[in-house]
């Protein structure tokens, strides 16, 4: 039975900003504060004597790794005792992947013994803070209702500017076009209610999974433009890739199973040349074929590849 210390150790736990949960040597959860359940979505309800591994929060690592099964933290504390740090993206009751930083301690008993592990985990994402600074009034003409990113208009100033920068200062960027996969046929098997839970899902994944300079809009129906300054080729690929990996990842519990879609994504570095309508129709050349190639996969623009007209 649990003592009073105990329960006064847990009231305070309760409010911290981080996430806090308590497993036993099984990974049995019993404990769950109030941080975790603002951060994952999951209530203790949810939660509590269900074993972390559980279908709950289905942690991978920037490969795509499932550290539930392959690598967990609380599982190796567990059995050396040592504390561990890692980052990790967790899947949110939502559906999307939030990255977060994990810190890991082993819980011992009066003998010393380990009875467990104590695992706080915070949120990593770095552009929805930029969002929330937008003012009230900013948001309703700029900010996509449905998914909460940048909307059309507000995704062609952000393009537009960095343009200008590039073209008189030589400040670099890139650019992503991204498309869901077989869209129509989420819409047309489980309707169209659902189908805007899918949106939310992967323009939440995207947003909290790049830097807080980076930019995530919506282009219309299932299209999305990231806009990615100071980044060169390698470093465009690598974002692209941890997306459309941590989408493929990501899933939307449904009535009918869990639902999980995918990403075809092209990319682009701007050229001095360029225009709004080149950057974009190169991008969007890009993301076709991805599509024709078998979808769920990137593909860039090759610096000497013609460039990309309007039409």
């Amino acid at each position: 039975m649990l003592n009073d210390s105990n329960e006064l150790y847990k009231r305070i736990l309760d409010h911290l900003y981080d996430g806090v949960y308590f497993v036993d040597r099984d990974r049995l959860i019993t404990y769950w504060n109030q941080g975790a359940e603002r951060i994952s979505g999951y209530s203790r309800r949810d939660v509590l004597h269900s074993r972390c591994y559980d279908n709950i929060l289905m942690h991978v690592d920037a490969n795509g790794r499932r550290l539930c099964f392959d690598g967990c933290p609380l599982m190796q504390t567990i059995e050396d005792g040592q504390e561990r740090q890692v980052d990790a993206f967790l899947h949110h009751h939502d559906g999307h992947r939030v990255p977060v930083s994990i810190r890991v301690s082993p819980m011992r008993n009066d003998q010393g013994d380990i009875v467990g592990a104590v695992e706080i985990f915070n949120d990593n994402s770095a552009q929805l803070s930029a969002l929330e600074q937008i003012s009230e009034w900013q948001q309703a003409a700029l900010i996509d209702a449905l998914t909460g990113c940048g909307n059309r208009r507000y995704t062609t100033l952000k393009l537009q500017s960095a343009l200008m920068e590039f073209q008189s200062y030589g400040s670099p960027f890139g650019v992503l076009f991204a498309d869901v996969d077989h869209f129509k046929r989420v819409n047309d098997t489980y309707g169209h209610e659902t189908g805007d839970q899918v949106l939310r899902m992967i323009a939440q994944t995207l947003m909290r999974n790049v830097q807080s300079y980076d930019f995530v809009g919506r282009w219309g129906g299932e299209e999305f433009v990231l806009l990615l300054p100071r980044v060169g080729r390698a470093g465009l690929l690598q974002v692209a890739e941890r997306l459309r990996l941590l989408v493929e990842h990501s899933q939307l519990s449904h009535a009918a199973g869990s639902l999980q879609v995918t990403l075809s994504l092209g990319g682009t570095l701007a050229r001095p040349e360029d225009t709004l309508e080149t950057l974009i129709a190169r991008a969007d050349a890009k993301m076709y074929e991805s599509k024709a190639a078998g979808r769920n996969r990137v593909t860039l623009f090759e610096p000497e590849e013609p460039a990309q007209t309007s039409e």
